[in-house]
């Protein structure tokens, strides 16, 4: 289970694989110097809420994965991601589609 950190304040766990491709799309959006919203829900330890942050480029961001190895990056997902982010309501996370098979390493290289 990795963490995600913003400004250093708030922290949550995501599964690795869900982290790596968050870990793609936000930094696909704050190199083109786009703000945007990203929401998620809540462990139910903590009360099945909901937390929305504000990532823009000057966010304090930490990704801390807790295996060593990258996962496979999805480009389905990324772009299923990226067109949440894109959206009025702002990255959230959604199923994992099937990847058709591109290579989506050399993809993951390329941006």
């Amino acid at each position: 289970m990795g963490k995600f950190i913003y400004e250093g304040t708030i922290k949550v766990d995501f599964d690795d694989r869900v982290l790596a491709h968050l870990m793609v799309v936000i930094s696909a959006k704050l190199r083109r110097g786009e703000s945007f919203s990203f929401s998620w829900k809540d462990d139910p330890s903590i009360g099945n809420g909901r937390m929305t942050v504000w990532i823009h480029p000057h966010a304090a961001l930490i990704y801390k994965f807790y295996g060593s190895r990258q996962p496979p990056i999805n480009r389905a997902w990324v772009e299923a991601l990226i067109y949440t982010a894109n959206s009025t309501t702002g990255l959230h996370i959604v199923p994992e589609p099937p990847d058709h098979g591109e290579d989506a390493a050399a993809w993951h290289h390329e941006h």
